[in-house]
């Protein structure tokens, strides 16, 4: 099957300004509160369906594969038999989608302010992604989708944070890697990515709090800032704040952990 391309506009470049690249879930809305846990039950489900293994089975899978390619897709297509393509449409298709959305008040007036190219860089679906922005109101926002279809290349699906995937999404956008900013909830995309020379922003705002066995908050080791992010912020209201300060480390906030879906 042909690898398909992001829907993309004709780029305004202007070398030296800010290309955002925008993670979604737990990035432009809150994912935690009802979309990734339907979409790890969905994955969970299909991989039984798919491979006839229980469910403590399918779990380690989706969980395992997550943390040793970046997405648990990549290691079904690896090891297993599977469609893609059906794999992703079933676990990322929601008639009641609208419902689950949930992002921060004043959203497109945020992104909108923000000066430069914006581009959404997810692990998610194109057809999914698309959902999501247009229920947010800010798809038309955005010069273009980057998502997991697009990251594929001749040999193999690819995701983040694949470095050689990044590079090579990066040239077709016409962006050069010191102009981008990553603006991502989880750490191993930004570490991973940091080497390449682009700024980093981790996002917290969205991710799941950890809690102790008796229900009492819980501080997790390293969610400080960690070297490898350039800001951290709880808010996309702070980008725009910190706008001509990109380049520079921000002041360390109250931690939070990292946490999301194991597409």
């Amino acid at each position: 099957m042909p690898i398909s391309r992001p829907k993309r506009r004709r780029p305004h470049v202007n070398a030296g300004s800010p290309v955002w690249l925008f993670d979604l879930d737990n990035t432009l809305h809150h994912a935690s509160y009802k979309i990734f846990p339907a979409i790890n039950q969905a994955m969970t489900q299909y991989i039984i369906d798919a491979l006839q293994v229980e469910r403590d089975v399918a779990n380690r899978l989706r969980t395992g594969y997550t943390q040793r390619y970046g997405a648990a897709l990549l290691g079904l297509t690896r090891h297993h038999l599977i469609d893609p393509h059906d794999f992703l449409k079933e676990v990322h298709t929601f008639p009641d989608l609208g419902s689950m959305v949930r992002a921060e008040r004043g959203l497109a007036r945020l992104i909108a302010a923000l000066p430069g190219r914006k581009l959404v860089l997810t692990n998610g679906p194109e057809a999914y992604a698309h959902a999501v922005l247009r229920e947010l109101s800010i798809e038309r926002l955005f010069e273009r989708v980057i998502a997991i279809e697009h990251m594929r290349d001749r040999r193999a699906w690819r995701a983040k944070p694949d470095a050689s995937m990044l590079r090579r999404a990066m040239r077709d956008a016409h962006v050069p890697l010191a102009d981008a900013i990553l603006v991502e909830d989880t750490r191993g995309h930004l570490k991973r990515y940091k080497r390449l020379g682009i700024r980093t922003v981790w996002i917290v705002g969205h991710l799941p709090a950890a809690s102790k066995a008796n229900g009492t908050p819980a501080r997790q080791p390293g969610t400080g800032r960690p070297h490898y992010v350039d800001r951290r912020i709880r808010s996309l209201k702070s980008l725009r704040l910190g706008t001509r300060a990109s380049r520079r480390a921000a002041p360390r906030e109250a931690p939070a952990p990292s946490g999301g879906s194991e597409r």
